[in-house]
């Protein structure tokens, strides 16, 4: 059982910066992939980036490449999503998740994950 918990939401203007952060409970972190997704208001939940148990392998949708890094500390739980160079395109609620296996060909997909945080808000203003 893994729980997790966002936080780094916020309001900036477009070309700023934000830092998210996904606390994750549970002594079995470190063997979890981990992705996120982000859901705009009125439209379907979207794969952002995704990172192996060991941090070795990374994978973005292409939107954000080059501008949206993830990144774990698995000595500390965490899991982190750093972006840059922010749109309002980005604005949505951004939600980290985990699951047991890390796909290339899969962990673009919801249902492949197997643990959900709540969600942090971030907006992005023109």
């Amino acid at each position: 059982q893994v729980q997790l918990v966002e936080s780094g939401g916020g309001l900036v203007q477009a070309g700023g910066s934000l830092r998210l952060s996904c606390a994750a409970s549970g002594r079995a972190f470190s063997s979890y992939a981990m992705g996120w997704f982000r859901q705009a208001p009125g439209k379907e939940r979207e794969f952002v980036a995704a990172i192996s148990w060991s941090g070795g392998s990374t994978y973005y949708t292409d939107s954000v490449k080059g501008r949206f890094t993830i990144s774990r500390d698995n000595a500390k739980n965490m899991v982190y999503l750093q972006m840059n160079s922010l749109k309002p395109e980005d604005t949505a609620v951004y939600s980290c998740a985990a699951a047991t296996v890390y796909s290339s060909s899969y962990s673009h997909l919801a249902n492949w994950y197997d643990y959900w945080g709540q969600g942090t808000q971030v907006t992005v203003s023109s």
